[in-house]
């Protein structure tokens, strides 16, 4: 469940820079206003950064699982069911 709550943080957060820089790109914003709104920005950045990171890191780990265990335990079973099959039949 953690994982779908943090989903749609990262698009929250994804579509509130992008207002954010539509805001700062429409030029109009004062000084203050606009430093302000680049700090969430920057921030929102961050949050954003850390979020991908997070996901291709898990993404890796579960590759680099799935194909280790895929590729051996299929090999592995396979080889030992076959084996086992062959002494049964010779008895």
């Amino acid at each position: 469940m953690k994982t779908k709550s943090k989903l749609p943080d990262f698009e929250q957060s994804l579509t509130e820079l992008e207002a954010l820089v539509a805001k700062l790109e429409q030029g109009d914003v004062p000084l203050e206003e606009a430093l302000k709104t680049f700090e969430r920005g920057v921030a929102l950045t961050r949050q954003c950064q850390t979020a991908l990171r997070t996901a291709q890191q898990k993404v890796e780990v579960l590759l680099a699982r799935n194909g280790e265990e895929t590729i051996e335990s299929l090999v592995d079973e396979d080889e030992t069911d076959d084996e086992d099959d062959d002494d049964a039949d010779e008895r």
